[in-house]
């Protein structure tokens, strides 16, 4: 008989359940302790050395995340318009649980992702989620590169949270990049000065320095820095494409996503440092002059570059920001990625016809009301481009013929800017023999369905991040939470394996230009299929090879 539930409690019995209340006593503490029961493994530690010194970071929720951890020497003053240098060390422990500053810029209201930071020059700093607890394998590694037309964006915005990923078991990473005048810029005095040396594009100089320190430090995580997915959107997908292209980013993305980031010749001026482009677009030294000049700075010498770094934050942004891109702001502006001759050789395009680019899976597309800016006052002159397939174009753009110029023309203008290229890529990716998955992102919130009929620019994110909490709500259902686990599964499982899919997903097929299959983020779910949009596709391809 069981002497707990023993009637006659004798010494014997008595002492019995002494000593199995002591055992019961025994397994709680070690519980309580080790964690038996409770957590599948051991703690990760919370202090992790990394280039510079010691970090703390802080647990929630089954992840343990590192914020503000500096990449870099802060570029401000003498660093400012300089490569970026390496990071200053720290003694003790460094506590990293806040976001460091966003980089510089003046922001805007309406911004999809507002930042979390007072924005700062010191700014170069990089975030990390992992999983608590403690494995045995090495993780695989996401990167996240924020958008904002590179003038405004940064790290700390609560869509942009790595905490999903991280419990899929994933080291995510994001990191800053410097924007605006301050991530672009050109002037003779600078040229001379880094003679031999990365001129311009600091921004871009910025990711691949960031990208660097998590090879050098993505094993303190638990990472395995031979296992690195980099992905971005609109600006941040760009910034891929030059990690993808240059000479300088070699060897550091094994695999690659790009949301609505485009990837055809001429969303930016692609200016020369320092030369003028013959019947194109002047030297990015030239718009440096016209900016020194505007802030009352002339000459060309090492006293105008010391005079110029002296010029407060606030003057160098001037006002430039999303919302102003095209007023008298830009004027002085570069207009973002210029050919520099080291980091950026050549356009992404020039790069991906000729083979010249990193050969790595790739997942790319752009939502179902992307971005696109149409000028035309007439339907011809919205159907100009086409040329001999001018009516050809028109069939596929208008099939019901409203003559509705407006939606014809914003149209056009987001085929040409965003969704066509992401399928040249796919396609370019397969001719390479090389698995590529090409998406569109059609799925709008339940509380915006009414006004708006398709997925606008950057609103997959929340969804790709499953941060639609943050984004939505008490607006959020039960539909939308439904359509980020499932969009965040298939970019983790991309992350692992370089396939996406998985288990209770929708079956994504690896792109094959015969059949043209994508996978489509719909209101009813993920569907694979056909493209429904070939023909616009396909006229608007032809347009872009000019013939």
């Amino acid at each position: 008989m069981d002497p707990v539930a023993s009637v006659d409690l004798g010494y014997d019995c008595g002492l019995e359940i002494s000593m199995r209340l002591r055992l019961i006593a025994l397994i709680a503490v070690a519980v309580l302790t080790l964690g038996w029961g409770v957590h599948a493994g051991t703690p990760f530690a919370d202090q992790v050395k990394v280039e510079g010194g010691t970090i703390k970071g802080a647990v929630a929720d089954g992840v343990l995340s590192f914020k503000g951890i500096p990449f870099a020497a802060p570029p401000q003053g003498d660093l400012r318009w300089r490569p970026p240098q390496p990071v200053v060390a720290w003694t003790g422990v460094r506590p990293a649980t806040e976001y460091g500053h966003d980089c510089m810029q003046k922001p805007f209201g309406g911004d999809a992702a507002p930042l979390g930071t007072e924005p700062a020059e010191d700014c170069l700093v990089v975030n990390v989620w992992r999983p608590a607890e403690k494995g045995a394998a090495k993780l695989p590694v996401m990167v996240w590169i924020y958008g904002g037309g590179f003038v405004n964006g940064g790290s700390s915005p609560a869509v942009y949270d790595g905490s999903q990923f991280a419990k899929h078991g994933i080291v995510f990473v994001s990191f800053n990049y410097r924007l605006g005048r301050f991530g672009f810029f050109a002037h003779p005095a600078l040229s001379a000065e880094g003679k031999g040396g990365p001129l311009g594009n600091y921004a871009f100089m910025d990711a691949i320095a960031a990208m660097k320190w998590v090879k050098n430090n993505a094993a303190a995580f638990g990472g395995d820095p031979a296992n690195v997915t980099a992905f971005g959107e609109s600006a941040g997908g760009m910034m891929m494409h030059m990690l993808l292209t240059s000479p300088a980013a070699k060897g550091l993305v094994h695999k690659a996503i790009i949301e609505s980031g485009g990837g055809r010749n001429g969303i930016f001026p692609a200016r020369k440092v320092q030369e003028d482009t013959p019947n194109g677009p002047t030297s990015a030294e030239s718009v440096g002059i016209a900016f020194a000049k505007s802030v009352g700075i002339e000459g060309n010498d090492a006293a105008a570059l010391a005079a110029l770094r002296k010029v407060p934050a606030d003057q160098v942004i001037a006002g430039l920001n999303l919302a102003s891109m095209g007023a008298p702001a830009a004027a002085t502006y570069p207009g973002g990625p210029m050919i520099d001759g080291q980091i950026m050789v050549e356009t992404a395009e020039d790069a991906y016809r000729a083979g010249r680019n990193a050969r790595v899976p790739l997942i790319v597309g752009a939502n179902s009301l992307d971005i696109g800016f149409s000028f035309a006052k007439t339907m011809d002159e919205a159907m100009a481009k086409f040329g001999a397939d001018k009516d050809k174009a028109l069939a596929a753009y208008d099939p019901d013929k409203s003559g509705d110029l407006r939606s014809v023309g914003y149209k056009v203008a987001m085929d040409a800017m965003m969704v066509e290229p992401a399928r040249f890529l796919a396609k370019t990716f397969a001719a390479q023999g090389l698995p590529a998955y090409l998406y569109r992102f059609s799925y709008v919130a339940d509380s915006l369905r009414a006004q708006t009929p398709g997925a606008p620019h950057a609103t997959e994110i929340p969804f790709v991040f499953d941060t639609v909490k943050a984004k939505y709500g008490d607006k959020l259902t039960a539909n939308d939470a439904a359509a980020a686990k499932a969009a965040n599964a298939y970019w983790a499982n991309f992350a692992k394996t370089g396939n996406p899919n998985g288990a209770e997903l929708t079956t994504w097929p690896v792109y094959k230009a015969q059949t043209d299959a994508i996978l489509d983020f719909t209101n009813q779910g993920p569907k694979a299929g056909p493209d429904a949009w070939k023909a616009r596709m396909d006229v608007t391809e032809a347009a872009a090879q000019g013939h």
